[in-house]
């Protein structure tokens, strides 16, 4: 498939693959790459404050091309608003959860690269709970902002199907 679009969101929940597929259609398109962790994460865990994060993702928006991964659902009306097609990868809360832990086994006491350095990665109770809870509290605000908001988005419930629509193969090469 060749995408004919240029500023592309991809969300879901944490875990079900964001950053990869946003990597991987960077890699087939040429268009950048941005990772909202990067954006709001300064070192040592440590939050920006939503102003800085705020003008930070301004400048991004405001580029002629893009895909932008995460969710920081308070932002994601506004990211709607510049985007021309969204992927919402609508896995279960068990897949997630396994795939966050797998993440946090790879990179152990390191930090992933879709992360700010000096953010080794980590899955606390915090991080695992928002994770089961996403399909009742998150899950049902964004679907229905993206309903309302005009942009063509497609939802996806496996990633071979995301990848697959996208014309890539998936992480196992398949």
């Amino acid at each position: 498939m060749d995408i004919p679009y240029r500023c592309i969101l991809i969300v879901g929940c944490g875990g079900s693959g964001k950053s990869t597929l946003a990597i991987r259609l960077g890699e087939k398109t040429g268009l950048p790459v941005v990772h909202l962790d990067k954006l709001w994460w300064l070192p040592g865990w440590v939050e920006r404050s939503r102003e800085e994060f705020d003008a930070l993702l301004a400048r991004e928006l405001e580029k002629p091309a893009w895909i932008i991964e995460g969710n920081y659902a308070r932002t994601f009306a506004r990211r709607l608003r510049y985007a021309d097609f969204c992927a919402f990868l609508d896995l279960d809360a068990q897949t997630c959860l396994d795939s966050a832990r797998r993440r946090v086994a790879q990179y152990a006491g390191r930090t992933r690269p879709d992360m700010t350095e000096g953010c080794p990665e980590r899955m606390d109770g915090e991080f695992a709970r928002w994770i089961r809870d996403f399909s009742q509290n998150t899950r049902p605000i964004m679907l229905r902002t993206l309903a309302d908001s005009g942009v063509p988005y497609k939802i996806f419930s496996t990633r071979p199907a995301a990848y697959a629509w996208f014309g890539l193969t998936d992480a196992a090469g398949r």
